[in-house]
């Protein structure tokens, strides 16, 4: 069976570390990460890739919902298998559940290297906020946006360099006054897409020629 992989590219170290554990091997097609703040162009891009698959069996998609931004695509003579998760932060933290958990003390804003290295990244928006509007007014705008987060979290999946990670991530709390935490995360969920053994309570499972409704976007707890 032919398989393609559709990756949000903030998951780049863990897929790859997943892959590893598994001894998998496909072909890997990209999502930028910047486009999860525009749920629209997630959907279209999303859709777009998907209907370059051809001469496959099967596509693996490494994301969560992300928005609902999943709502409405279609497979073509492909069967579709995803994460039934709300996003790829519940997905590194192993569950929606958990992710709630984290937050019950304060809203929490989350991290790993593929979010500090992706093309829009919360540091690089507060770097081009402070040149454009100078650094008072700058501040005053990433201080008003992040007013309702407490924590800034940096998630430890273990794919990475932590040390230069907990730099950056320590750095960035401080501009935004937030108290910097570490979570362990999980590859176990990728590794689970690659098994090849889907369990429906995880897993959404688009047959082809099939139409994902927003009504199967549901996720366990």
């Amino acid at each position: 069976m032919s398989t393609i992989i559709v990756a949000c590219k903030t998951l780049q170290n863990e897929l790859a570390a997943a892959m590893s554990a598994c001894g998998y091997s496909c072909e890997i097609r990209w999502i930028e990460s910047g486009l999860h703040n525009f749920p629209k162009k997630l959907h279209n891009t999303l859709q777009d890739l998907l209907d370059q698959c051809t001469d496959c069996d099967t596509v693996l998609l490494a994301m969560g919902f992300c928005g609902n931004s999943v709502a409405g695509i279609q497979t073509h003579d492909f069967q579709l298998v995803m994460p039934r998760i709300d996003d790829c932060i519940s997905l590194l933290l192993g569950s929606v559940s958990r992710r709630k958990e984290q937050s019950a003390t304060g809203s929490t804003y989350f991290m790993t290297e593929g979010w500090l290295e992706g093309e829009r990244n919360i540091w690089k928006e507060y770097e081009y906020t402070i040149h454009k509007y100078g650094p008072e007014l700058g501040q005053e705008i990433f201080d008003t946006m992040f007013q309702n987060y407490r924590n800034l979290a940096l998630i430890d999946t273990g794919c990475f360099d932590m040390k230069k990670a907990i730099a950056e991530t320590q750095e960035i709390a401080r501009k935004l006054d937030l108290s910097y935490i570490q979570l362990p995360g999980t590859i176990d969920y990728l590794k689970e897409l690659l098994s090849g053994q889907w369990d429906s309570e995880r897993f959404i499972i688009l047959p082809p020629h099939s139409r994902l409704e927003q009504s199967q976007c549901t996720c366990p707890e």
